[in-house]
């Protein structure tokens, strides 16, 4: 009996060794299939760009009525209205005899006024060497003095007068003080225009280059200053400048940028805001003053800067915080300083560093030294986290 005992009970211990095993085998197989699934994403590090979104108001670079500073009748029209026009071009003829008459009239007063002169200029020195000789009195000689001082008075009279009448003559002529492009006339052919009537002929605009006006708010200028951003000038030790783009009507991004080239230096008190104006090139006419705009303003460029994926991040009350996978496959809570967002991703200043695994799925229902496995996560986690637009809230 001895000789049977120690092959069964051999046989028993290897049975049992083999469920344990299978046992163990499964149990370990069950844990891994049971591991939190999440999808992780390395952060990064880049340039970043930050903008600021207002809304702008286009106006010309220049925007000039051409008045009559005459009055008179409205007799001819020199261009075509809605064209471009050269800076002096003739662009309307006002009746023009009454002030040629008047000219004439000052040519003439002028010529006798001269004559006078001469007379009186020939009669003192007549004076003169007799009041010498004792053959003429003081007061023939203060006479003869004083009759030159006036007549020389005169002419100086008459040239004033025929140069003031050969201006209102001139005016007669209207022309273009710059080159842009003109309206439609605002007086018809035939009507009295000048100082006492209807003064506004037309008006033109140079639109080659437009200003776009939006407001910011004092807030947005502390923040510049602290970024030593100075809004209105350009630094050349920077790397970048505050340019502009804008949105046209049809919502497509204008092709040309523009610069902020001057900040209201106080705030109204009324809304809080300052104005702040940039210029823009407009060659092709695309932009129309008047019109209103979206602007899109660069505010800062944070060089090197730690960039996430905003839905990775969570906010609660002690603060904001991501998940960080380690080499072990368990996941750390880290806490972090939230910087600005662009786009679809958020700057870090303190609490990562580039090229960290950090879990942007599933990490809702992660806590601090759990072990997970990278993977596809299901369907609902990944449409609860695609439809969260702003930085995800933790549940209490």
């Amino acid at each position: 009996m001895a000789l049977f005992t120690k092959p069964l009970t051999a046989g028993r211990n290897l049975i049992l060794l083999l469920a344990l095993f299978s046992l163990t085998f499964e149990s370990c197989k069950k844990t891994e299939t049971t591991l939190p699934v999440v999808a992780v994403e390395p952060s990064q590090e880049d340039d970043v760009e930050i903008y600021g979104e207002y809304v702008g108001r286009v106006r010309a670079q220049q925007f000039v009525e051409v008045r009559a500073r005459v009055e008179g009748y409205l007799e001819r029209m020199l261009f075509e209205e809605g064209t471009y026009v050269d800076k002096n071009q003739v662009l309307f003829i006002i009746n023009q005899d009454q002030y040629k008459a008047k000219v004439d009239k000052a040519r003439a007063q002028l010529k006798k006024d001269e004559s006078q002169e001469q007379k009186a200029k020939r009669d003192l020195d007549r004076i003169r060497p007799l009041y010498e000789q004792n053959a003429a009195s003081q007061l023939d000689l203060d006479n003869a003095i004083a009759a030159y001082e006036t007549a020389k008075a005169s002419v100086s009279m008459s040239k004033a007068d025929l140069a003031q009448a050969e201006l209102e003559l001139g005016y007669t002529t209207v022309r273009s003080p710059l080159s842009g492009h003109i309206s439609e006339r605002n007086a018809d052919l035939g009507t009295l225009v000048g100082p006492g009537a209807k003064s506004l002929l037309a008006t033109i605009v140079k639109s080659d280059t437009v200003l776009i006006d939006f407001s910011m708010t004092a807030l947005d200028y502390l923040k510049s200053k602290e970024r030593n951003v100075d809004l209105g000038q350009q630094d050349a030790s920077r790397s970048w400048q505050p340019y502009v783009t804008i949105t046209l009507a049809d919502n497509t991004v204008y092709l040309h940028k523009g610069l902020v080239d001057f900040a209201e230096p106080q705030v109204d008190p009324n809304t809080g805001t300052f104005s702040v104006r940039a210029e823009m090139p407009n060659p092709e006419r695309t932009i129309l003053p008047g019109q209103f705009t979206k602007v899109k303003l660069l505010l800062d460029v944070r060089e090197h800067a730690t960039v996430v994926p905003r839905k990775a991040v969570t906010i609660e009350k002690g603060g904001a915080y991501v998940y960080v996978m380690r080499r072990d496959s368990t996941v750390e809570k880290r806490f972090i300083e939230v910087g600005p967002e662009f786009e679809n991703n958020v700057v870090v200043e303190r609490g990562v560093v580039p090229n960290e695994n950090i879990v942007v799925e599933g990490h809702h229902k992660l806590s601090p030294g759990m072990k997970v496995r990278v993977g596809t996560v299901p369907a609902e986690h990944q449409a609860t986290t695609k439809n969260n637009d702003s930085l995800p809230t933790a549940t209490e």
